[in-house]
């Protein structure tokens, strides 16, 4: 499965324009540095007890949006709804959630970030209307899953299935491999686990859409709203009817690096998208352009109604960031315009919270 549980994208449509936002861009990016935490462990502005931690669990974005940190909208704009049924929070270890329980509202680290954005350029303008967008509009992407609870939900059940797999007869190169059949016992209990995980990481990107909200209202004022316009997740397993062989059968798509892509008309996508098809975000490397497409049909025949989750790197991380400068990083980025803030200089060269530029087709 991988260790970031329902890491995923979400973005927010402004009311306000690049030309409005460019003058105190700096200003933005310092009140939403303060604002949402970042960087590897950390504790976020939302105080969950224990119990809340298991209603969290089984209610994802919508029990954030009950508890103040939304509104209603937001859970209808994001996939599944914002949660996942048949969550156990029961199956999910107490190291889990001692890891994860401070840390509702956070950005984390690595590949995560927050950046603000604006519309370059519409290729579409039927679906840039259901979205809501237009060139030149301010919009802020948000890329975080479930923290260190999601790592320890994915690392219990490695040692969980690793015993496991012996008694199936199961052997595979690498341990981060392990698997189980779906029906055993094993897979039951990662497959509820994980559901919790990743209603934990829904509702971390509402507690982050909260607090940017708030950042961008102390800045420009109360008038100033952000919408979710669609929030899709891509390290996620979720059973979903798909034609195979001819005919519907219920099947367990297992979307790692890839990002769920329904064409217009299915029944899971927001009725306002029912005419183009739902939103998927592909981020591109730092200081370049996001692409903004809408589901089509081939990928319901070709890939499960799937595409593409990033822009894919080149190199791994490690050869990245060899040989690599990162305050000529930084100048270079600053010339383009563009301002950059991290926890780490290490989160600098793994693209970690960098304002940029995105366009919508």
């Amino acid at each position: 499965m991988g260790f970031d549980i329902n890491c995923g994208v979400r973005l927010l449509r402004s009311t306000l324009t690049r030309q409005e936002v460019a003058p105190r861009l700096r200003d933005v990016v310092q009140q939403l540095f303060r604002d949402v935490p970042c960087g590897t462990g950390g504790s976020g502005f939302v105080k969950v007890s224990p119990k809340d931690l298991e209603h969290l669990l089984a209610r994802g974005a919508r029990w954030m949006v009950e508890h103040g940190y939304g509104v209603a909208r937001d859970v209808e704009f994001s996939e599944a709804g914002g949660a996942l049924e048949g969550a156990d929070p029961d199956v999910v270890s107490e190291r889990a959630k001692e890891r994860g329980r401070p840390q509702v509202g956070t950005l984390g680290s690595g590949n995560h970030f927050l950046e603000v954005q604006y519309v370059e350029r519409v290729e579409d303008e039927e679906a840039a209307r259901a979205y809501g967008l237009s060139a030149g509009q301010v919009v802020v992407l948000i890329h975080s899953g479930s923290r260190g609870l999601g790592h320890q939900v994915c690392t219990d059940a490695l040692r969980e299935m690793g015993q496991a797999m012996a008694r199936h007869a199961i052997s595979v190169p690498d341990r981060q491999l392990a698997c189980v059949p779906v029906q055993s016992r094993e897979g039951q209990r990662y497959l509820a686990a994980m559901r919790a995980a990743a209603n934990f990481a829904w509702a971390n990107r509402q507690g982050m859409t909260h607090f940017v909200r708030q950042a961008f209202a102390k800045i420009f004022g109360p008038g100033v709203s952000l919408d979710v316009v669609y929030d899709v997740c891509h390290n996620i397993a979720k059973q979903e009817t798909h034609v195979v062989d001819g005919r519907p059968r219920l099947v367990l798509v297992h979307r790692k690096g890839a990002t769920r892509a329904f064409p217009a008309g299915h029944p899971e996508i927001p009725r306002a998208y029912f005419e183009c098809g739902q939103p998927v975000f592909i981020p591109g490397s730092m200081g370049t352009a996001v692409v903004g497409p809408g589901g089509r049909a081939g990928a319901m025949a070709e890939t499960f109604g799937t595409t593409c989750h990033g822009a894919g790197r080149l190199l791994s991380r490690t050869a990245a960031k060899r040989g690599r400068d990162v305050k000529s990083v930084i100048r270079q980025l600053e010339d383009a315009g563009i301002v950059v803030r991290s926890e780490t200089r290490d989160g600098i060269s793994r693209r970690s919270r960098t304002p940029t530029r995105t366009w919508t087709r």
